[in-house]
């Protein structure tokens, strides 16, 4: 087995872990161009891992891959998709698999978390706040499971939220398709284990990032910390820190499990 970690200097000024055994893979994350999306790309490069990212915000995607193109590492491979149209993902990530070589990892990140009144659900919003949060999760690894068992396995990580741990309010529709997500992975894990994909989910907290910053005044936030076991704020490279992990050859046997980045959030 690929592993024993060394270790890498990070923009955050300490010191991460690096695998060898992701150098080369081939990594697709959903909704890379921007926050927590960006550092999990930005991470995989730095790994050396083949990186595509699909988001619908072009500028932004646009933007990232150009900055991260001028390093001694491979360029990330950016296209722009709209993931609630599922025969568009299928075409994209037909294509990334293609110009990629395979795909060994997934990163099911994208997501969308904005705030709703029970009141104003309407049988529309459902359908299409399930479909931005739930239903592309199923359709991506459904679209690469066929190239990870060619490969003899591989890891799908899905994003899940820590909010509906939590019940917090004005999210009933986000948090319903992230209690989900939960289901999801414990189920693909067990129908695709014997083909050697492993299938987790990652549980941020409250990430910094500038969208959260949108929903939180310094007052919010500083209830946040004091709410958590530790002190300071999550950053997007420690949320990749975990994915790196699970998506390495270290992690080999875990699978079917959920993993909390909150900084002891309760």
């Amino acid at each position: 087995m690929k592993g024993n970690s060394d270790v890498l200097q990070t923009t955050t000024g300490g010191a991460r872990a690096h695998y060898p055994s992701l150098a080369g893979k081939k990594v697709i994350v959903t909704g890379g161009g921007s926050g927590i999306g960006a550092g999990l790309v930005e991470a995989f490069v730095a790994q050396g891992s083949r990186v595509a990212f699909v988001d619908i915000q072009q500028d932004a995607g646009e933007a990232l891959a150009a900055r991260l193109s001028g390093s001694d590492a491979p360029a990330p491979i950016f296209r722009p998709l709209d993931l609630t149209d599922i025969d568009a993902l299928k075409d994209t990530f037909g294509a990334l698999e293609e110009a990629l070589g395979g795909v060994d990892v997934l990163v099911n990140n994208a997501a969308n978390d904005d705030r709703h009144a029970v009141a104003d659900v309407t049988p529309a919003y459902w359908d299409e706040r399930m479909n931005v949060n739930l239903r592309h999760q199923f359709f991506a690894a459904q679209a690469v499971v066929p190239a990870m068992a060619r490969a003899g396995g591989g890891a799908i990580l899905n994003f899940g939220s820590i909010s509906w741990h939590l019940a917090l309010p004005d999210l009933i529709l986000y948090q319903t398709a992230k209690a989900a997500i939960e289901g999801l992975t414990r189920s693909l894990a067990r129908d695709l284990g014997r083909q050697g994909i492993r299938v987790n989910t990652i549980v941020p907290g409250n990430v910094q990032t500038p969208r959260q910053e949108k929903w939180y005044t310094p007052e919010g936030e500083a209830e946040i910390v004091a709410a958590q076991c530790m002190d300071g704020r999550i950053q997007p490279a420690d949320i990749a820190a975990m994915a790196l992990f699970l998506a390495s050859d270290d992690a080999r046997f875990c699978t079917g499990h959920n993993y909390f980045v909150d900084a002891g959030w309760r």
